[in-house]
């Protein structure tokens, strides 16, 4: 798969949250490979060295690993200040990170958790969006991809905290692509079921039924959400800001 050459990036600097694994890891490594400038931020940043030296090794690039917790304000402002310090620019941000912590029901999901999910999924991508769009609008613009969730649209009874942060990141795309156009472009990958390191924990039937629920019977392979991405950050959507692409494998 190559929707762009392989040198489009060469000269851009691309910031993905939660880039050590799943979806993240799959973008990070497309954009590496294409000549981009990599930061990797992450709670853990160990892993995310480890997969900065292998890009580094594999493809020459600048591959950067930083500690960040994206609920915390004061670690986004971080995050931020030494990726300009360190590499000048950003051309591109991916709010990839993501939470979604299992409850019994309900009434038993607590405060923590609650505001634990929202911090992560709703708060974080607002605070980096904010801040990263206002330093891109001054120069020489840039894109945002967020990654949300088909459970913004189709909410199940066990992820409804989730469901309604990533509604809300929705919301936001649309929100800061008016805010901060023409200079910078804000889009939106809502994702299905992907067979992520996540998807381990799922239980047969929980499998069994999204892949009887999709219309392409299947679950996503994590490297399916890489021609989006690209998509989205390279010139070949210019025309393109506040859309939410539905990458969902044909949910109902």
């Amino acid at each position: 798969m190559s929707l762009t050459t392989d040198s489009e990036f060469a000269d851009r600097v691309v910031v993905v949250t939660g880039g050590s694994r799943g979806l993240g890891r799959e973008m990070v490594t497309a954009f590496a490979a294409r000549g981009a400038s990599v930061v990797i931020a992450s709670r853990q940043v160990a892993a995310c060295q480890v997969l900065a030296d292998e890009l580094v090794e594999r493809y020459g690039t600048k591959a950067l690993a930083v500690a960040c917790n994206v609920s915390s304000w004061a670690d986004c402002g971080a995050l931020v200040d030494t990726v300009y310090d360190q590499l000048g620019k950003v051309d591109v941000l991916v709010n990839n990170a993501g939470l979604s912590p299992l409850y019994p029901s309900l009434d038993q999901v607590s405060e923590a958790l609650f505001d634990k999910v929202v911090g992560v999924n709703l708060k974080g991508p607002f605070r980096l969006s904010a801040l990263f769009a206002a330093r891109m609008s001054t120069g020489e613009g840039g894109c945002i991809v967020n990654i949300s969730s088909i459970a913004a649209i189709r909410p199940g009874p066990g992820e409804l905290p989730y469901a309604a942060a990533k509604a809300g990141l929705n919301t936001l795309t649309e929100g800061m692509a008016r805010t901060f156009g023409p200079s910078v472009r804000v889009n939106c990958i809502q994702a299905g079921p992907f067979n992520t390191d996540i998807s381990q924990a799922w239980s047969n039937e929980t499998r069994s039924e999204f892949e009887q629920s999709l219309a392409l019977g299947r679950c996503g392979d994590p490297l399916e959400v890489v021609g989006a991405a690209l998509y989205f950050a390279s010139d070949a959507s210019s025309f393109c800001t506040g859309a939410i692409l539905r990458l969902d494998g044909g949910a109902p």
